[in-house]
């Protein structure tokens, strides 16, 4: 067994090297063929971790959860396996530890922190019990993937109940989550945003989970932050927001966020509101497993948000924000992250259907994109495999836009003749090759 757990490391080694000299990720493939060449690899390398495993889950939000707690466990010294890149489903959890091993098959690593798709909990926990959950949130994504959100809430369930000794770190502000972990049996504690901090809400907003999961009863709402998260409760049976173990106090959101939590001052140079959540969610979890966190200011000081999620780019004059934008309440943040800069901007909204993305681009309908007529936009130039459908949401609303299916076209262009400033936002299977566009021309610049 000693002899196929080294060849297959190895192996995915030069497979993930081959890959990116092919200027492709590779991730995948290495995990994939080291699980064929030793079936057993993935529990002997987890195995081996030393103080305990979190895995991410949820909607939105997993990877830059996942990737800040990371980075906040490596800044209290420890070592740590990590699915940077997104790659969450079961070969690239595989080769998340097979990456991380030794060219001997050992893995020296005290924690690790792996990203999970959902529907792929099932398939992973044959392999391994996590210490610690981590859930974002429940929203709906995909819908000929993975159907209603009932059917991702049961496989979760199950998962849970594969690892009945893993906690859950669970979003309370989200009707849906809260629900779910009560129900498990599984250890829980609550994170979330006690106090109403919007004065307006959106009242366009497509809102998930408005019955009780218990009874069926409409929901009472005092308050939303945005979608369903917010401050319920069932006025039939009693169901409602958890107490928060961790609530997020005094937000400052804008061009840079904070909030307290515990009497401790939480400060970072992000923008979106919804990332006060993914940095609450690292926080809550880091403390959960008792780590101190000591130094969890200057890993939000340092932390470079990468892989599309609000990642910045500076090519010439112009500035650059790429992000991913994959569902409803995923894009409506997008849009709120970009209202809240008011220089003048462009934006290209790219829009593929394949098969990772979900075929299915019905959900345009439910985003709030009539809120682009506010945001001080220059220009909105849609691209990608269904452009012409996105182009056609944005009629509807009244707002014009350019037609350039080519992205690379489209960014070389607003870099040329945009206003400066300039937002890309993409769905799931444009994210990796619109990153190296940006990397390749910010190359050529220098």
């Amino acid at each position: 067994m000693g002899i196929r757990r080294i060849l297959a490391v190895n192996t995915a080694k030069i497979i993930k090297t081959a890959c990116q000299a092919a200027g492709k990720q590779g991730v995948t493939l290495a995990g994939k063929i080291a699980m064929k060449l030793d079936p057993s690899i993935l529990a002997e390398l987890a195995s081996q971790v030393r103080e305990g495993i979190f895995v991410t889950c949820g909607t939105n939000g997993k990877t830059t959860t996942n990737n800040l707690l990371c980075s906040a466990i490596r800044a209290e010294g420890k070592k740590v396996v990590c699915n940077h890149t997104g790659s969450n489903m079961l070969n690239g959890v595989v080769s998340a530890f097979v990456l991380s091993a030794k060219w001997n098959g050992k893995l020296d690593a005290d924690y690790a922190c792996i990203e999970i798709d959902e529907a792929s909990t099932v398939r992973v926990f044959p392999y391994f019990k996590p210490d610690f959950m981590v859930l974002t949130n429940l929203f709906r994504d995909q819908l000929d993937r993975y159907g209603e959100i009932d059917i991702t809430m049961n496989l979760l369930k199950k998962a849970m109940q594969m690892a009945p000794d893993m906690k859950v770190i669970v979003n309370g502000d989200d009707a849906l989550s809260a629900y779910l972990a009560k129900d498990s049996g599984n250890a829980h504690v609550f994170f979330g945003i006690g106090d109403r901090y919007f004065r307006e809400e959106n009242a366009r907003e497509i809102r998930e989970g408005r019955f009780c999961k218990r009874c069926g009863e409409r929901l009472i709402y005092h308050f939303y932050h945005y979608s369903q998260l917010g401050d319920y409760e069932c006025p039939k049976c009693g169901f409602k927001r958890p107490w928060l173990d961790f609530n997020a106090k005094n937000i400052l959101c804008g061009g840079k966020l904070g909030f307290t939590v515990d009497n401790f001052q939480i400060s970072a140079n992000y923008r979106g509101f919804y990332n006060i959540y993914n940095i609450l969610a690292a926080y809550a979890a880091g403390k959960t497993a008792g780590l101190a966190l000591k130094n969890y200011n200057k890993v939000l000081a340092e932390y470079n948000p990468q892989n599309g999620r609000m990642e910045e780019f500076r090519i010439g004059d112009t500035e650059i924000v790429l992000n991913l934008a994959k569902n409803p309440a995923g894009f409506n943040q997008n849009i709120s992250a970009v209202m809240e800069d008011n220089r003048k901007k462009d934006i290209i909204v790219l829009i593929n259907d394949n098969s990772q993305d979900g075929t299915d681009i019905s959900w345009l309908w439910d985003v709030d994109f009539e809120r682009f007529k506010d945001i001080n936009t220059i220009s909105i130039t849609v691209s990608g495999i269904r452009c012409q459908d996105m182009r056609l949401r944005l009629k509807y609303v009244g707002i014009a836009s350019r037609l350039e299916p080519d992205v690379e076209e489209a960014i070389r262009d607003r870099i040329a003749h945009g206003a400066g400033n300039l937002y890309v936002l993409v769905n799931y299977t444009a994210l990796y090759d619109t990153h190296n566009i940006l990397k390749k021309i910010e190359g050529e610049m220098r």
